[in-house]
């Protein structure tokens, strides 16, 4: 187990914080449906607009090489809405048998042309693969989205089908103006806290696989006042 960050080369997202305050617990419900207003409604409610751009290849190749992925190789994305990122692994990696899951219907159903058929509509507390499924499996900025004890679960459930390798990636802080923001711009996440904190649920669930952390550090170009 290491930590790791997979997404380095993610770009950062402009966010008006500000914004989101208005009406805040009825964009939180809203996009907790994880239906078309989360993913292409307002910004507010969620994304803005869940559109395929190319920003993930670049950590479908970090991913690749992490893990030493080959063709034949079978992959999990935990979380993946629209199949963005199994688009871009299938790019990285020709021949990889990649697939997703996700508890969004309409994300399932709204997914790249090139991932369809490989993407599921399910729960990351009950994966519907055996045991031992999959040589890499991923959660990236999902497994939080669930209480504590969903966490724990999930967090099981990964090391359950993975025959050894996975990463996860959750939201997290390491000071109170760090929680501070995190608070006034999340939407979904219902289990958040400091890394020890985070390593002690890793711990409790019996993860062996590599971790990193979401951080929404205060950028002065974001709109906070």
């Amino acid at each position: 187990m290491a930590e790791v960050n997979l997404l380095a080369r993610y770009p950062k997202s402009k966010r008006n914080v500000q914004a989101r305050l208005v009406h805040k617990e009825d964009n939180r419900r809203i996009a907790l449906q994880f239906g078309m207003e989360y993913f292409d409604g307002r910004r507010e409610q969620g994304y803005g607009g869940y559109r395929y751009d190319g920003r993930w290849l670049p950590i479908a190749e970090d991913i690749v090489r992490h893990f030493g992925l080959k063709a034949g190789d079978r992959v999990l994305d935990v979380g993946c809405a629209k199949g963005f990122l199994v688009k871009d692994l299938l790019k990285s990696c020709p021949g990889l048998e990649i697939f997703g899951i996700d508890v969004s219907e309409y994300a399932v159903m709204n997914a790249e042309p090139e991932v369809i058929g490989r993407l599921h509509l399910g729960n990351a507390v009950s994966l519907p693969f055996p045991d031992k499924s999959f040589d890499a499996v991923l959660a990236i900025n999902t497994v939080h989205n669930l209480d504590r004890a969903g966490c724990v679960q999930a967090l099981r459930e990964i090391e359950r089908v993975s025959r050894g390798r996975s990463y996860i990636q959750v939201d997290a802080y390491r000071s109170p103006e760090e929680r501070k923001i995190f608070e006034d711009w999340m939407l979904t996440a219902q289990t958040y806290a400091m890394p020890r904190e985070w390593e002690e649920i890793l711990a409790e669930a019996g993860y062996t696989g590599d971790y990193y952390w979401t951080i929404l550090e205060i950028d002065p170009e974001w709109t906070i006042t």
